[in-house]
C-alpha cells in the first residue's frame, strides 16, 4: 500500500513507488538522488510544520511537507 513519506514513522524504511508533480518537482528530486526503487529511512519530524528529514543512500536531506507528501512510499517489512 502506498502512503506519502510524510506518515511513515520515524525510523521507518520504505521503497519510494511514484513521485507526484511536475517537471521541475521531478528535475529536483532528481537532483536529490530520490528515484522510484531506492530506500528512504525517515529520520525525524520537525515539529510545527518544519521539514522532514530522510536518509536515502547513507545521506541526510531535509525535505518540506509539501515536497515529501507527493513522494509516495511502501513499507518495508
Amino acid at each position: 500500500m502506498e502512503i506519502p513519506l510524510t506518515h511513515l514513522h520515524v525510523g521507518e524504511k520504505a521503497e519510494i513507488k511514484r513521485i507526484e508533480g511536475g517537471l521541475a518537482f521531478q528535475r529536483k528530486t532528481a537532483s536529490l538522488n530520490i528515484r522510484v526503487g531506492k530506500t528512504v529511512r525517515k529520520i525525524t519530524n520537525q515539529p510545527f510544520r518544519g521539514p522532514v528529514i530522510i536518509e536515502i543512500d547513507g545521506r541526510r536531506i531535509g525535505l518540506g511537507r509539501g515536497m515529501a507528501s507527493k513522494i509516495l512510499v511502501e513499507v518495508k517489512e
